[in-house]
């Protein structure tokens, strides 16, 4: 067989007409947002050119094998906090705010958030720990689990209270979700995952009584003002708050509910969401092409998911299933906030629809790990054609 021949063999095809897919309703809906938001800029240009560049990334990153992976993993985890630190003390010039946030670098012609790269920098650098414990301590007690959780805490720690000084608390949330998925996959004890999410569990429910019932009691106790709470009172009554916090979910829900099933076909939707190309792209979805458009595109991601948990429980390499299940974790978590805020099943939070919604730094970012999933699939046809 010639090199050629075992390339196009070895290429992951199945996860690339997946990648396809979203790119055709990316695109799609792309255009039907910009149509309604009568734009100047053509954000489809925009994001076929980030799903090239995009694709280059796939391409170099897929090259890398676990064992390179590892070595690069603290490597990437410095460069990942070097971007956020900078970020902070940087000027205004080149880091501006924008909609509170200090989270991008803005230069002539190009922006960067370094937040979307992080979080795949903290899935390797996570799971690369996780290997390195497991292989020392063959015998685990509490105490080793223990450790691991301090190490593993500790590199969370210092990247989510970067993000958190930007602030962007969606971000953080992410960051949040695949240090818990990490976790769960571990291997340690339940003995002692059990008592601490429980009493995560009762702390989180514990403030958000707190911000419903008693936010007196915060301000005069914590300090915390009653306007940071804006977005969980507009999603608990969106009513109330429609010409404030509220008024990007109000306008979802009417744009979704007047989708009803068959949709109202591209190009025609005409409920008005600011910047509904990026965060709310799943709202255009589900009025220009209904009940039927949504549910299909949350079908893709199924099968996304599905997918690659087929390729973790596949691989024989410790390091590659810890990696799938971060990404896993990643992406799920991403879907399931970004579409539930749009239906009022969750608060608003700054976090957009994994390769549809319009952003380069998102789309590269997400990129970047479905690549370390063409690695793995790569380099595992690779030694099966005994090439290695």
């Amino acid at each position: 067989m010639g090199e050629n021949q075992r390339n196009v063999s070895r290429f992951d095809w199945n996860l690339a007409f997946l990648l396809f897919l979203f790119f055709c309703v990316s695109i799609t809906a792309i255009n039907s947002a910009q149509t309604i938001g009568q734009y100047d800029s053509n954000f489809v240009i925009k994001q076929v050119a980030f799903y090239v560049i995009g694709a280059v990334i796939i391409a170099f990153v897929m090259r890398l094998d676990s064992d390179q992976l590892q070595k690069l993993s603290w490597v990437f985890y410095g460069f990942g906090n070097f971007l956020l630190i900078f970020l902070i003390i940087a000027p205004s010039s080149i880091a501006r705010e924008i909609n509170g946030a200090k989270s991008w670098f803005t230069l002539p012609g190009f922006s960067l958030q370094p937040s979307e790269f992080v979080k795949v920098f903290l899935i390797i650098v996570l799971s690369n720990i996780i290997v390195k414990h497991n292989e020392k301590y063959r015998i685990r007690t509490i105490r080793e689990d223990l450790l691991l959780l301090a190490k593993m805490g500790a590199t969370l720690g210092f990247p989510l209270l970067l993000v958190m000084q930007q602030p962007d608390l969606g971000t953080a949330l992410v960051l949040l979700a695949i240090f818990v998925g990490l976790v769960f996959v571990s291997g340690v004890t339940w003995k002692l995952i059990v008592p601490a999410f429980l009493g995560l569990g009762s702390i989180g429910a514990g403030i958000l009584a707190l911000v419903i019932y008693a936010p007196d009691f915060l301000e005069k106790y914590l300090g915390v003002k009653q306007y940071q709470f804006g977005r969980i009172y507009a999603w608990l009554d969106p009513t109330t708050y429609s010409t404030g916090e509220a008024y990007h979910l109000v306008k979802s829900l009417n744009a979704i509910g007047s989708g009803m099933v068959n949709g109202k076909g591209p190009g025609n939707g005409v409920v008005y969401i600011p910047e509904s190309q990026t965060d709310f792209i799943f709202a255009v979805i589900g009025e220009e092409f209904g009940f039927i458009g949504g549910s299909i595109v949350i079908s893709l991601f199924f099968l996304l998911i599905y997918y690659l948990i087929k390729l973790g429980l596949e691989t024989k390499n410790e390091f590659n299933s810890y990696l799938c299940v971060g990404v896993i974790t990643m992406i799920t978590f991403h879907v399931f906030q970004n579409i539930g805020m749009t239906i009022q099943v969750l608060p608003i939070t700054g976090i957009p629809l994994p390769f549809i919604s319009y952003g380069g730094s998102s789309l590269m970012g997400s990129m970047f790990a479905i690549g370390l999933m063409f690695g793995i699939s790569w380099h595992q046809k690779r030694y099966m054609f005994g090439t290695e």
